[in-house]
């Protein structure tokens, strides 16, 4: 039975990609756009880490399509305007009911192939309403119930933080995953809060950051 994992090319769910692989499970990988800025650059650099990881059990990718441009016009998300910087607060990246759209629409595929599990790279002190323990779960009972068949949302790394994970994936080709809010092309920015975020989690580790940033290389 395989888990749908919600990928964003970013170190936590390609992280959490790697590790489930590892314990034996068949991971259907599932990307979803919604019209972000960031958007091209990160699927580009999903598609090298996909196919680096690629056995038996990896699925191939799945591009689903959920537009937010109705809902969040102008917002710096879609502009490119404004973005939040290596000094703002995490909070400054929330984007409103993310979690809730991307788990609705990967759920619909999940019962298309019969996956009971949803997994998402949720690390701890996430300081989002739609990243919670209670929210998760109440998500997953409402999607089993609305498609009358058992899909759990789980979040294995949870407990984790983005220094962790770092520690116990040393092994993938995180060189290949990508983090930024305002890349220019496939490079990052260098000066965004998740290109900041990253480079904090590398020094942390005490792994050089192979990132080739636009700026602070």
């Amino acid at each position: 039975m395989s888990v749908v994992v919600l990928v964003s090319g970013g170190i936590d769910s390609c992280a959490l990609v790697g590790h489930l692989l590892s314990a034996g499970e068949a991971v259907q990988p599932v990307y979803v756009r919604e019209g972000l800025v960031w958007e091209e650059a990160e699927l580009a650099h999903l598609r090298r880490f996909l196919a680096a990881m690629a056995g038996p059990g990896l699925a191939s990718l799945r591009i689903l399509e959920l537009p937010m441009g109705d809902l969040q016009a102008g917002h710096w998300s879609l502009t490119g305007e404004a973005v939040p910087t290596a000094e703002s607060a995490d909070e400054a990246v929330y984007l409103p009911g993310r979690n809730l759209v991307l788990v609705a629409k990967a759920a619909v595929l999940a019962a298309e192939i019969g996956a009971t599990r949803i997994a998402l790279g949720i690390l701890a002190g996430n300081p989002f309403p739609d990243a919670t323990p209670e929210f998760l779960a109440a998500l997953g009972e409402a999607i089993s119930l609305g498609l009358a068949r058992p899909i759990a949302v789980i979040a294995p790394f949870a407990g984790l933080t983005k220094r962790d994970v770092l520690a116990r994936a040393a092994a993938l080709p995180l060189e290949l995953t990508f983090s930024c809010l305002r890349p220019a092309g496939e490079r990052p920015c260098g000066a965004c809060n998740k290109c900041a975020e990253r480079r904090r989690a590398f020094r942390e580790c005490g792994r050089a950051d192979p990132t080739p940033y636009m700026v602070g290389t």
